[in-house]
């Protein structure tokens, strides 16, 4: 398997084991478990990083899918090389720093992890139309 495949596959890994954490977190509270485990009818008070965990989360799973396209399209159209391999290995670790930075909370340095993620992607889209 080439490095832009094995780097989807660690993203989408990344993505399922993402929400263990905040789980992990609302459990911890008191009456966490019973919430998470109930209806959610009633709001319950999170910790903020239980908050930025499920927004990092769910950024993730917005920018999963773009990626997923540019990584199997630049595979089936055989323009893979050393650029799209970067580029998906870039955008893998982009988004393990964006979870890490946002859920300690560092804001300016989150957005730079981010860029660092987008960068990734755009390296894949140049070879798809370079």
């Amino acid at each position: 398997m080439t490095t832009d495949l094995w780097m989807l596959v660690s993203s989408a890994l990344l993505c399922l084991a993402i929400p263990f954490v905040y789980v992990g977190g609302i459990a911890g509270i008191p009456g966490g478990l019973a919430w998470g485990l109930g209806n959610r009818d009633v709001p319950l008070a999170l910790p903020v990083w239980v908050e930025r965990a499920k927004r990092a989360h769910a950024n993730l799973v917005e920018n999963l899918a773009p990626f997923a396209v540019l990584v199997l399209t630049a595979h089936v159209a055989g323009v893979a090389n050393a650029t799209t391999a970067l580029g998906a290995t870039l955008f893998f670790w982009g988004r393990v720093g964006h979870f890490v930075v946002y859920v300690i909370g560092i804001p300016y340095l989150r957005t730079v992890v981010f860029a660092v993620a987008v960068l990734g992607e755009i390296m894949i889209l140049t070879q798809l139309f370079g």
